[in-house]
C-alpha cells in the first residue's frame, strides 16, 4: 500500500493548490484570446473608413502597450490592465456621429494637474495622429 498523500483524493494540499493557480491561468488565457477574438469581430463588423481606423488603432495599442488586454466594452473595442478599461475605440458609426473617437477611463494615466482631455476625436489618422495615439496609450497604461 502506497504512502498517504494528505487527502483522499490523493493530492497533498499544495498540489491542489497548484493545480487551482494552472486553472486560473488557462482561465486567463482563454479570455484573453476570447477578448482579442471579440474585438477583431466588432472591428470587423464596423463600416469604412472606422474599420480601417479602428484596425489601425488596435495595432498600435498593441505594439505600444502590449501589457493592455483586448475586449469588448458596450460593444466597442477595449484595452484593459487588470480587467479595467484604460482606453476605447468608439465608432462614428456607432452614435452617427462625425468623427470616431479614442477614449480614456479614469484607469488611464493621463493626469496632467487640475484638467486633461479623456477623449480625442479622430477623423484621419496620419503619422502624426499615430505617434500622438502610441505616447497616450504608454502613458495610460503605465
Amino acid at each position: 500500500m502506497g504512502a498517504k498523500r494528505g487527502s483522499r483524493e490523493g493530492f497533498t494540499a499544495e498540489e491542489r493548490a497548484a493545480m487551482r493557480e494552472r486553472a486560473k491561468e488557462q482561465k486567463a488565457e482563454a479570455q484573453k484570446a476570447d477578448g482579442e477574438s471579440q474585438v477583431l469581430a466588432k472591428i470587423a463588423g464596423m463600416p469604412e473608413p472606422d474599420r480601417t481606423m479602428a484596425e489601425r488603432i488596435h495595432a498600435i495599442i498593441k505594439a505600444s502597450a502590449p501589457s493592455l488586454s483586448p475586449r469588448t466594452w458596450y460593444g466597442m473595442p477595449a484595452y484593459a490592465k487588470d480587467g479595467k478599461v484604460v482606453c476605447f475605440f468608439q465608432s462614428a458609426q456607432k452614435f452617427k456621429t462625425r468623427y470616431a473617437t479614442l477614449g480614456f477611463s479614469d484607469k488611464a494615466s493621463l493626469d496632467e494637474g487640475a484638467m486633461w482631455p479623456v477623449a480625442f476625436a479622430l477623423q484621419e489618422l496620419n503619422a502624426e495622429v499615430e505617434e500622438r495615439i502610441a505616447e497616450l496609450v504608454k502613458r495610460a497604461a503605465s
